[in-house]
């Protein structure tokens, strides 16, 4: 199978990328490098199944030959991305999310979506499960992406349900790993990055506000079993075990032999107060759970940030 994946150069898109290839996909990557890394994708430049294209999907999107599947995961996805790039971000999850669907139809593809927990906003259903509607702020500074998000889930269900187009909607939570970006403003970076260069570690709040952190290589896992085997009703992918900030920086310190402090910061405006997947949907349709725990995905996460700082 031949397959698309928007945002190729990003986090997410560019482990998706390897484990696709790995599988025996051909795959061709697309990026606009507007917060995607050439660098997650250097060792797959001569690799026989792969192809990149230098492009934004905000643009009506070519590819000659025949494609088997597109898999939407262009966006920014960070908080300190959205902010800075607004308009982008609702760019890409309405214009962007039309185009790549459009593709899809005129191939024949199926269509995968990378929508995210932030759908939920500040949750008062707590865990999230798919059939919450979620408590968003639409004209709140994290509303482009969390509407954006909601409007590409929207137009996906519009296009399976009118065109007859085969569709996938992922809702990934916090998701951790080797290629996160040292400033992308994400928790575990911050944290990880902040311990290792001794300087203090930045909670927001009073840290008692909860996240719950899945290492990459199982949300790809995932991803590519609902790709593969799902249907079209939306679907969470994330870890369901639940930790406050201050637990989260409270076990970086220890892992990183760290003496740096804790220090204060006020909440951001909108930031969740919780989030938890509720996973019962994907364990009973695909038997899909997370296997790394928290304090193994940062051991691996926390070598890859000494090797990129001694870099």
């Amino acid at each position: 199978m031949r397959v698309l994946v928007t945002g190729a150069a990003g986090f997410l898109g560019s482990h998706l990328c390897d484990r696709l290839l790995a599988q025996g996909y051909r795959v061709v990557g697309m990026d606009n490098f507007l917060t995607g890394n050439s660098a997650n994708l250097a060792h797959l430049r001569s690799h026989p199944d792969f192809q990149l294209v230098l492009h934004d999907v905000t643009n009506f999107i070519e590819l000659e030959g025949p494609l088997d599947a597109v898999l939407h995961f262009a966006s920014p996805a960070s908080p300190v991305d959205y902010l800075e790039h607004p308009i982008p971000t609702l760019k890409v999850g309405s214009l962007g999310t039309h185009k790549a669907l459009g593709l899809a139809k005129a191939k024949g593809a199926r269509f995968l979506l990378a929508s995210t927990s932030e759908v939920y906003g500040d949750p008062l259903v707590h865990p999230q499960p798919e059939s919450y509607w979620g408590n968003v702020n639409p004209v709140g500074p994290r509303g482009v992406y969390d509407e954006a998000k909601r409007f590409a889930e929207a137009l996906t269900m519009a296009y399976h349900r009118y065109h007859g187009l085969d569709t996938r909607i992922v809702r990934i939570f916090n998701t951790y790993g080797p290629r996160m970006r040292p400033n992308d403003g994400r928790v575990v970076s911050n944290f990880i990055v902040q311990a290792l260069h001794g300087e203090p570690l930045t909670v927001y709040g009073d840290g008692s506000q909860t996240r719950s952190f899945c290492y990459v290589d199982d949300l790809v896992t995932g991803i590519v079993l609902l790709f593969e085997r799902g249907d079209a009703d939306p679907t969470n992918l994330g870890n369901p075990h639940e930790f406050t900030v201050r637990e989260l920086a409270a076990l970086v310190l220890k892992l990183t032999g760290s003496r740096s402090e804790i220090v204060e910061r006020p909440l951001p405006v909108d930031d969740p107060r919780v989030r938890q997947p509720d996973i019962g949907r994907v364990r009973e349709t695909l038997g899909w759970e997370p296997k790394v725990g928290l304090e193994e995905g940062l051991r691996r996460t926390i070598d890859y940030f000494r090797r990129l700082t001694a870099a």
